[in-house]
């Protein structure tokens, strides 16, 4: 066998033999918080600067370990309610909210989403008063939660704010359901039952 040949087959056996490392991420605290979420592997609209990822099924497991870890609901009120949100929620300050003159969106089948101005100083509010190692943003599947961690950084929020991936209620399957992963689907525990104080203004 070449000498060239033989260097490539060692270093792939090598490479192969290896253990591959989950990523991993520092919080406030100090601590590492480990997700098996390869970047690559997502869609654009999922990805976010920072590259700060977890998935829902993680999310429930951290949670479970750690209660300096909070966890931010980022639907709209009318989504707690009527699609339900994790027990595990902290506060609910939402990204965006539904138009109050209800324009419709004919692109979407819904009523047009309008940005809530106050998303940024409401995060900075609510870390402020509770001093959290880590946020770990939840939208409904994993779209505006990456658009809000973005918008969290350039405003210089130094908690790390994390996108799970597959949100609350998770991916479409080929039948067009939310069945294939996200919290619900994980197996969090979650409620309909809106806890006073939950929403954050």
């Amino acid at each position: 066998m070449p000498f060239a040949r033989l260097l490539t087959t060692s270093a792939l056996a090598l490479a192969l033999a290896l253990p591959i490392s989950a990523p991993s991420f520092a919080d406030n605290h100090g601590a590492m918080i480990e997700t098996s979420v390869n970047e690559a592997d997502l869609p654009k609209k999922k990805t976010n600067e920072p590259g700060h990822y977890i998935t829902a099924a993680e999310s429930i497991a951290l949670l479970k370990e750690r209660d300096d870890v909070a966890l931010i609901d980022i639907r709209s009120p009318e989504e707690t309610m009527f699609v339900g949100y994790a027990t595990d929620t902290d506060a609910n300050i939402p990204f965006m909210n539904v138009d109050p003159a209800h324009t419709y969106n004919p692109k979407k089948s819904a009523y047009k989403m309008m940005p809530n101005d106050g998303f940024v100083d409401q995060v900075k509010a609510y870390v402020a008063a509770n001093d959290p190692a880590a946020l770990l943003i939840i939208c409904r599947s994993g779209g505006r939660s990456a658009k809000a961690v973005d918008k969290l950084a350039k405003a210089g929020v130094e908690t790390p704010a994390y996108t799970v991936v597959d949100g609350f209620e998770g991916d479409k399957s080929d039948a067009g359901k939310r069945t294939v992963n996200g919290w619900k689907n994980a197996g969090g525990d979650w409620t309909y039952k809106i806890t006073e104080g939950l929403l954050t203004n």
